[in-house]
């Protein structure tokens, strides 16, 4: 790779580790590349889909011309995969914030889960977390959370065009979800525990892939770094 390979377009696959931000990441990799290959300070680049701290896996980060394209990967099918904890909910419905109730499991069993994800196959209405970075009135969904201030979230739609439960050892269902661009893993988590008539929230999260592009071929931030 070269520097006018950068500022040409590259497309880097990065498997972005647990507890960072997609921002941090983007912000490793541009420090490590203007430093040595020289760049300009303003060089183009940027991640095309944020992945939580809390997740881990595929975040794709393009480079020069290829930033143009980066709306255009936003809007491929992603695949994901992670754990459903039933029986308990949080308010950002994964672990970010403290179990705030819990609920009865004795009744589920395999073939109530599994009868369960066909109601969320196709397309659904999602309302997002409150804890997200969708704006409203002029301030991210997680500030008023923070706040403490209640807002009203509008539902949008959303399609899961693959649902499959992988692992079932309760209280932990694992799953592999194929879905469309504005999907939220954590919100689907929440639905299926109330779906179940208990609760439910994510508490792992790994993206597998976006499009044709895989996390199997991705790389560590930091293994990026040496690599150079």
């Amino acid at each position: 790779m070269t520097k006018e390979d950068i500022l040409n377009g590259q497309v880097l696959l990065i498997d972005k580790p647990i507890k960072w931000s997609s921002f941090q990441a983007v912000n490793k990799l541009k420090y490590a590349l203007k430093n040595h290959f020289d760049l300009p300070k303003k060089f183009k680049i940027g991640h095309a889909g944020t992945l939580d701290p809390l997740a881990t896996g595929l975040l794709i980060i393009c480079t020069g011309k290829f930033t143009k394209t980066i709306s255009e990967i936003q809007a491929q099918t992603k695949e994901y995969t992670g754990t459903i904890s039933v029986g308990s909910t949080t308010p950002s419905y994964d672990l970010e914030t403290e179990i705030d109730a819990t609920f009865p499991t004795e009744h589920i069993t395999e073939a109530l889960i599994l009868e369960t994800t066909k109601q969320f196959l196709g397309e659904i209405d999602q309302k997002p977390p409150v804890y997200s970075a969708i704006k409203k009135d002029g301030k991210r969904l997680y500030e008023h959370a923070r706040a403490g201030e209640e807002v009203e979230i509008q539902s949008r739609k959303t399609t899961i065009y693959e649902f499959e439960i992988t692992r079932i050892a309760l209280p932990e269902i694992d799953f592999r979800v194929q879905c469309s661009k504005g999907t939220y893993i954590r919100s689907l988590a929440y639905d299926f525990g109330l779906a179940l008539n208990s609760g439910g929230h994510l508490s792992a999260l790994r993206r597998t892939k976006i499009g044709n592009y895989s996390v199997e071929n991705g790389v560590l931030p930091d293994d990026f770094v040496k690599n150079l």
